[in-house]
């Protein structure tokens, strides 16, 4: 991941790193690093510390369970501080918050939010969840709703009942995100397709 040589530690020896969820991009807390905790973090993928206070290693969720599996570890441009990014389970502070800096830790853009959301519900009882249902009676289903959705939205563009047109707009821009996750993609995938085709 690293190379620790082109480091540049301070005189204790250590480098400030900042830990960001890999997914939805927000900081959730800073420690520190030492050769060897950036060595153990490597080797078990989980984000290891120096606890300045302890005057230890310290593995994040050793106590807690709520580990930071590392992502993708990148040093700036100076070589004196880390940027971690991780996939967290659970809360990242000691006080039971998303983050140290009190913040949520969620996706800025509510229809990422929403994605890993129904991806989530995919996985859930048929009973309870809606979403799970229409994935589980196959792609046909779940293509012939969107159509339907689409078929509905046009024909609420023709009058002035805004409230109507959004909610219908909203109808198909869920069972399209249902539709991608079914089929294994995600919007990402058609963001890339339109930055492609996109010109300035």
């Amino acid at each position: 991941m690293i190379n620790v040589t082109e480091l540049k530690f301070d005189a204790a020896g250590l480098i400030p790193a900042i830990i960001q969820d890999a997914d939805t991009r927000v900081v959730l807390m800073q420690g520190y690093m030492n050769r060897e905790s950036i060595a153990v973090t490597e080797r078990s993928g989980k984000v290891c510390f120096f606890s300045r206070s302890r005057q230890r290693l310290w593995t994040k969720g050793e106590e807690s369970g709520h580990f930071l599996f590392v992502k993708e570890m990148l040093a700036d441009c100076d070589r004196d501080s880390l940027l971690v990014k991780v996939n967290p389970v659970g809360p990242t502070c000691h006080t039971g918050l998303d983050t140290c800096w009190g913040e949520k830790n969620e996706e800025a853009d509510f229809l990422f939010y929403l994605q890993r959301y129904l991806q989530k519900r995919k996985e859930d009882s048929p009973e309870v969840s809606y979403t799970a249902r229409l994935i589980g009676k196959g792609i046909n289903k779940v293509a012939q709703k969107v159509g339907e959705e689409a078929v509905e939205l046009v024909i609420e563009a023709k009058d002035n009942n805004e409230e109507l047109f959004l909610n219908e707009a909203a109808d198909l821009m869920y069972h399209y995100i249902v539709l991608l996750i079914a089929k294994g993609y995600g919007l990402e995938d058609v963001i890339g397709v339109l930055k492609g085709r996109h010109k300035e």
